[in-house]
C-alpha cells in the first residue's frame, strides 16, 4: 500500500498527514485545527480511490461488499446535572411523565438504574440488524471537566458486553493520548477489570497527535486505533475510507498498528448539519460513497445518546443507518472484528 500511494506525492502526502507533523495552529484542546480546504475534500477518500484504480481488491466475509464499524464512547455512565436538565425539559415540554421520571429518580432507585447504564439496550438494538459493535471505556481518574466514573462499577457490564460477543476497549484519558505510563496504566486497569486483553483504542476529546500517538499506542501494547477523524466535521480525514497501517515520515517506516479511521461522530454531525434531514443526507452520502470503494465507514455514537430525551433525532439517525447498511447487505460489526480481518486479508 505504501509504495504505491508513494508513486503520486499529492496523494502520498494526503494519506501521511504531512502538514500534521508541523502544525501552525492548535484548537482549545491541542488538537490540529483544520483548514477549510481540508473540511472541502474530506468527504471524498481520494487515497482509497487511487489504491482501488491502480489495483487494490478488498473483500469482506460471507461476500458482503463493505463494512460498517460501530462505536460507542462511553463518556458518562451517569447524566451530569446539565444533561438531566435538559432531558427533563424536554419531557415536560410533551408530557413525558414516565421519561421524567425515569431522568430524575433513577437515584433514589439505585445508581444501575442510570438512564446511561444502557448498553443492554444498544446491543439487542445492533443484535436486531445482526450487527455487533465496540465500546470504549474510561479508565482515567484525571479529567479537564468532572469525575466521570470508575471502571470497576461497570464490572457486570463489561462481562455482559465480552459474553454477547461485543467488544471493550479502553477510551483513553484526556491527557492520556501523548502519555505512555497513563495509556499502560489505564490498559491494564480496564484489563484487570474485564478480565481480557484489550486490544481497541480511541481518545477522549479526539486528542491526537501524528505520528507520535500511533508509535505510543504500538508501545503500549495496542493492535487498533480509531481516534483519527474529526471532532468538528465528519468525513475522510487523510483520504481513507479503508484500515491502514500508518506511516511515520520521520522516522521513514510504516508504524506497527492498524487505524480504523472515524468517519462520523454524532456530536459532530449534527454540529455542521441544521437539520435531521441534512445529517442524514451526508450520512447516507458516506456510506455510499464508502460502499463505492468497497471500504469501512466507522460510525460513533455515544452511549448518552440512548438515555436523553433530547436526543431523540440523534436516536432516530443512528437506527435509519443501521437500517440503511443492513439493506445495503453492509457487514456491520466491532473494531476488534475488522481488525482480525484485516489482519488476516493484508
Amino acid at each position: 500500500m505504501h509504495d504505491l500511494l508513494k508513486q503520486n506525492s499529492k496523494v502520498w502526502d494526503m494519506f501521511s498527514r504531512k502538514e500534521e507533523y508541523f502544525p501552525e495552529k492548535l484548537d482549545e484542546h491541542e488538537r490540529f485545527l483544520f483548514s477549510e480546504k481540508d473540511l472541502r475534500h474530506a468527504s471524498e477518500p481520494e487515497a482509497s480511490r487511487y489504491l482501488i484504480e491502480h489495483g487494490m481488491k478488498v473483500e469482506f466475509p460471507e461476500n458482503k461488499t463493505f463494512a460498517v464499524c460501530l462505536t460507542h464512547d462511553i463518556d458518562d455512565i451517569y447524566p451530569p446535572l446539565s444533561h438531566s436538565l435538559l432531558s427533563s425539559a424536554y419531557c415536560l415540554k410533551y408530557l413525558n411523565f414516565r421519561g421524567l421520571a425515569a431522568q430524575f429518580l433513577w437515584k433514589s432507585r439505585g445508581t444501575e438504574h442510570s438512564p446511561y447504564l444502557n448498553f443492554s439496550e444498544i446491543m439487542d438494538l445492533e443484535e436486531g440488524f445482526g450487527a455487533k459493535s465496540s465500546f470504549y471505556f474510561l479508565a482515567s481518574r484525571k479529567d479537564p471537566k468532572r469525575f466521570r466514573y470508575d471502571i470497576e462499577d461497570v464490572e457486570g457490564s463489561l462481562g455482559e458486553i465480552s459474553d454477547r460477543g461485543w467488544e471493550a476497549g479502553l477510551h483513553g484519558g484526556y491527557y492520556s493520548y501523548n502519555n505512555l505510563k497513563a495509556l499502560k496504566s489505564e490498559k491494564k486497569r480496564l484489563e484487570d477489570v474485564l478480565g481480557k486483553k484489550v486490544i481497541g483504542f480511541r481518545n477522549h476529546y479526539l486528542r491526537f497527535k501524528t505520528p507520535e500517538t500511533w508509535e505510543l499506542l504500538v508501545d503500549a501494547g495496542f493492535s487498533y486505533d480509531s481516534t483519527f477523524g474529526y471532532s468538528d466535521s465528519v468525513g475522510f480525514r487523510n483520504g481513507m475510507c479503508h484500515p491502514f497501517r500508518p506511516y511515520n515520515l520521520k522516522a521513514d517506516r510504516e508504524i506497527g498498528i492498524l487505524e480504523i479511521p472515524l468517519t462520523v461522530m454524532d456530536v459532530a454531525l449534527f454540529k455542521v448539519s441544521g437539520s435531521f434531514e441534512e445529517a442524514w443526507r451526508c450520512t447516507k452520502d458516506l456510506i455510499d460513497t464508502t460502499a463505492r470503494f468497497n471500504g469501512v465507514i466507522t460510525l460513533l455514537w455515544h452511549n448518552f445518546v440512548f438515555g436523553c430525551s433530547f436526543r431523540k433525532d440523534w436516536i432516530k439517525l443512528y437506527e435509519k443507518a443501521l437500517q440503511y447498511c443492513s439493506e445495503k447487505g453492509a457487514w456491520m460489526t466491532s473494531g476488534e472484528e475488522i481488525y482480525r480481518w484485516w489482519e488476516n486479508e493484508f
